[in-house]
């Protein structure tokens, strides 16, 4: 499985959010990300091993966020498509966890929190 994102403007690769879909794959795998990614392939490396999860980073023109995971098999693939037009997605998002993150009590809390889906 492979997950590609595009932004050319981005300092970082993977992203965050790349990471995060990348997490997600593993812990649905019962893998340890950290132990399966596989980040860029350059010149003959062979294959790539059955439990090994690629993270590539495509930087391209002014796309602000987009990310592809595909599930892939001989003949066949299976695609998740998240594409932000613009950059207003991702600052109603942060707003929006502003304003819920008022009313919290101190503690750590991620989107997932936000969201009510914990």
């Amino acid at each position: 499985m492979s997950f590609f994102e595009a932004h050319r403007f981005k300092k970082d690769a993977p992203s965050g959010a790349a990471l995060a879909l990348g997490r997600a794959v593993a812990d649905g795998l019962k893998r340890e990300l950290d132990t399966v990614a596989v980040s860029g392939r350059k010149g003959i490396v062979g294959e790539r091993g059955k439990k090994e999860i690629a993270l590539l980073s495509v930087r391209a023109g002014d796309i602000v966020g987009e990310h592809t995971v595909i599930f892939g098999g001989i003949g066949e693939r299976i695609e998740f498509i998240h594409r932000a037009h613009s950059r207003d997605t991702f600052a109603y998002g942060a707003l929006r966890a502003a304003r819920w993150l008022a009313w919290q009590k101190p503690g750590l809390y991620g989107m997932q929190d936000v969201l009510g889906l914990n």
